[in-house]
């Protein structure tokens, strides 16, 4: 499988907040060396805005434990671009996060699997999902 991690599900398969909250399908999934694992800038970008509000601490701060997370396991990135943005009109989501809306797109653009927990996503069902739940 060629797995999305949402924001959530990477800081905690990182241990880098709330450890142990996965389930055990998505820890298999995560740690099974057949699956791709693919992480989308807009997590980058969610994790800084986090740590830059002080609402998440990660050790060594964020640049270092992305980098560290990088060089650790090989994830895949997608590009974030027009045509991944142009893919936010295909499906509708019941909550408006820009965040989640190109999450989806991005797992809907290259038929990737999105890995969450989130209710609303889940229910969304505007992309295929491994629901940790």
């Amino acid at each position: 499988m060629r797995l999305l991690l949402d924001t959530h599900i990477w800081l905690w398969s990182r241990g880098g907040s709330n450890p142990n909250r996965l389930t055990r399908g998505v820890a298999r999934a995560l740690a099974d060396s057949r699956n791709e694992l693919w992480i989308s800038p807009v997590s980058i970008w969610e994790i800084l805005g986090l740590c830059g509000k002080g609402r998440l601490k990660l050790k060594g701060g964020p640049v270092a434990w992305i980098a560290e997370a990088f060089v650790t396991v090989p994830y895949q990135e997608p590009p974030l671009t027009n045509d991944v943005v142009l893919a936010t009109e295909t499906f509708a989501l019941p909550h408006g996060d820009p965040m989640d809306a190109l999450l989806v797109a991005t797992a809907k653009y290259y038929d990737l699997t999105l890995v969450t927990a989130d209710a609303k996503l889940l229910a969304s069902k505007a992309c295929k999902v491994l629901s940790n739940r």
